[in-house]
């Protein structure tokens, strides 16, 4: 195997959710994909059947597992799949929309296996759990969003970085103050107004 070969499987995030066993393996990175030199068609193609191959063994792994803990493994296993296509993908394709989806696959994959996780929880907790989740999704997509743009534009790069950046902090703002007026749920009375007048003054919201 070639080394470009050997870096994409390592950029990919084969290894980067852990084993699909060990349910409390590091979540996947939502790192950035930077260019790279364009892949072969053949490269990609191998990384393709590599990948699938790499699933294949992963949901046997999960197996022997039963509950809630296999849908965790299950998660991981689909998206470490997910993330080595579409870091292959835009390893092949070079392209600021590839790379971007690939974040965006970064992000999906964790959120998908942050959601199983959260079933491991009830009530509040829970409910939190999830909005967390969901609030990471959001950051993600939006960054892949800046950085498509950023990557994307030049000549008139400055106005649509300042847009591009805008509606991300309005889009994690709005997240974060869903959390947090989750988190007020598990209050009453005068101190869950309280914690909702605070979300309110915090977010900009009031």
């Amino acid at each position: 195997m070639s080394k470009l070969m050997i870096a994409l499987f390592a950029a990919a995030g084969l290894g980067i959710a852990g084993s699909a066993v060990a349910q409390t393996s590091a979540p996947m990175k939502n790192a950035p994909v930077n260019a790279v030199t364009p892949m072969s068609k053949d490269g990609h193609a191998m990384a393709k059947t590599n990948a699938d191959a790499q699933y294949k063994r992963d949901k046997e792994a999960c197996s022997s597992l039963s509950g809630n803990a296999k849908d965790i493994c299950m998660a991981e296993a689909k998206g470490k799949d997910h993330v080595a296509n579409a870091e292959a993908d835009a390893a092949y394709e070079n392209t600021p929309k590839a790379r971007a989806d690939a974040r965006v696959a970064h992000a999906q994959a964790n959120h998908d296996v942050a959601l199983e996780k959260c079933d491991d929880l009830a009530g509040n907790p829970k409910d939190v759990c999830v909005k967390e989740a969901k609030a990471e999704l959001v950051k993600g997509k939006a960054n892949a969003n800046v950085d498509r743009v950023v990557a994307d534009t030049r000549a008139d790069a400055a106005a649509k970085q300042s847009d591009a950046r805008r509606d991300a902090t309005v889009d994690k703002r709005d997240a974060d103050y869903k959390v947090a007026i989750e988190k007020c749920d598990a209050l009453a009375g005068p101190s869950k107004d309280s914690c909702i007048g605070n979300a309110k003054t915090q977010f900009g919201k009031s």
